[in-house]
């Protein structure tokens, strides 16, 4: 990038000019160049801006922006954002573009911090969700009885389908209150029950965030009530479908077994009905996951799971290892679960990961057993046998039935491990 002085980057609330800092009104007064949307240059008197030039950001912006930064070098540019720069705004944006040595920020109140001050609500017990170009069915897995959530809104019609999603999941009881124009002299806020939102989008403000009190009416799977949690080993009938799926109780091992963490990228090869990519995804809302199904009715159920438990976003590819090429990321973990004794699939799934990533592959044949246990012997990792009995009646009485018994081998690729002529480690003793 060519040598510039700092960006400042001006947070801006509602109430436009009035509501900046003395010391934020005089970077603004002293720019030679002042950038951001239309709206927010518009809240920027002419009388206090008169001499910059104003450039109102392209279509799309994120390429525009070095070749933008690099046709002004040399002037002083003030950025207008909304609110808190770097809170979900176009600051975190400049750092990755700019580098943060080439950038000061001057905040503003975020319209969280707004959002929490007319609520009453303690900002660190409520739970922040964002719908910003993203699906509203993103807000449940964050739905619990008793939460409280704050809600980035995606416009006017975020309310109504927020509030359609909740009442669908046995949440209709939940409290909504919509805050449009937070800190402004149009500031608004309207309340209504989930259930009972009748509240054209029209009559709603753009500029709006949303404060959630949720409240359970009851959540009934084939009519057991059941709570839908982050904690992974949902209950099998959350899940539609044929019922290709790896089972809760197994479930919830695989997915300790797999450790996601914020940020990782799952890949599932053998989708069937999604239930491991979705799991996942639900632990936090920076996990991601690539599905691999080549049955094009499983790809359609997984696709109506992940929208239906909040993870909509997961992404679904066709037949694996051909579609591996396809995939947006790498793998930080593969999870196998179907299609481990087909030629070249173990193969294929070891060379993509990476040193640190983890496998996982469960099997259920005598020949994938004796796969799994041909590549621990030659990589390590923990070998385990898994088998589980539910409870079921017979008569008047009740007897245990076994599930098929479930062989499991995780295992972590490190560098000793890294080829296919690896030899037997210390890792095979744990």
């Amino acid at each position: 990038m060519t040598a510039r002085e700092p960006v400042v980057v001006v947070g801006l609330g509602a109430d436009g000019w009035e509501g900046l800092s003395a010391s934020a009104q005089r970077v603004v007064r002293g720019a030679a160049v002042l950038m951001g949307s239309s709206r927010q240059l518009d809240l920027i008197p002419r009388t206090e801006g008169s001499s910059a030039d104003r450039i109102a950001w392209p279509t799309p912006m994120l390429p525009a922006l070095p070749g933008l930064f690099d046709a002004q070098s040399g002037r002083r540019v003030c950025v207008l954002a909304s609110g808190d720069p770097m809170f979900h705004g176009i600051g975190a944006t400049l750092v990755r573009v700019l580098g943060a040595d080439n950038l000061r920020v001057i905040s503003h109140p975020s319209s969280i911090a707004l959002a929490s001050a007319r609520m009453g609500w303690a900002t660190a017990d409520t739970e922040l969700v964002s719908l910003v170009n993203r699906d509203a069915a993103t807000i449940l897995p964050s739905v619990t009885a008793g939460a409280r959530l704050l809600v980035l809104s995606n416009g006017r019609a975020t309310p109504g389908e927020v509030a359609e999603i909740l009442t669908t999941a046995g949440f209709g009881r939940s409290v909504i209150t919509v805050l449009g124009q937070l800190g402004g002299a149009q500031e608004s806020r309207t309340v209504a029950r989930a259930d009972e939102w009748d509240i054209d989008a029209a009559d709603v403000d753009p500029l709006n965030v949303l404060a959630v009190e949720c409240v359970a009416v009851e959540c009934v799977v084939s009519g057991a009530p059941h709570r839908l949690t982050r904690v992974p080993g949902l209950p099998d009938a959350a899940y539609s479908g044929d019922g290709q799926m790896t089972k809760q109780e197994i479930r919830a091992l695989t997915l300790c077994a797999l450790a996601p963490a914020p940020g990782e990228h799952l890949w599932d090869v053998g989708g069937g009905s999604g239930t491991i990519a979705i799991e996942w995804m639900r632990t936090h809302p920076r996990c991601t996951a690539t599905s691999f199904e080549q049955a094009a009715s499983r790809i359609s159920q997984i696709e109506g799971n992940a929208r239906a438990l909040g993870v909509p976003n997961l992404d679904v590819l066709g037949r694996a290892p051909e579609s591996f090429a396809e995939a947006a990321r790498t793998p930080d973990a593969i999870f196998i679960g179907g299609g481990v004794t087909q030629p070249g699939m173990l193969d294929a799934c070891w060379e993509r990961l990476e040193v640190g990533g983890r496998l996982v592959a469960n099997a259920v044949t005598a020949e994938s057993e004796a796969l799994l246990l041909e590549w621990f012997t030659r990589f390590g990792g923990t070998l385990r046998r898994l088998q589980i009995q539910r409870a079921e009646p017979l008569g008047t009485f009740n007897v245990w039935r076994p599930q098929l018994p479930v062989v499991q081998w995780s295992v972590t690729k490190t560098e000793a491990s890294g080829g296919p002529d690896a030899n037997h480690t210390e890792e095979n003793a744990q």
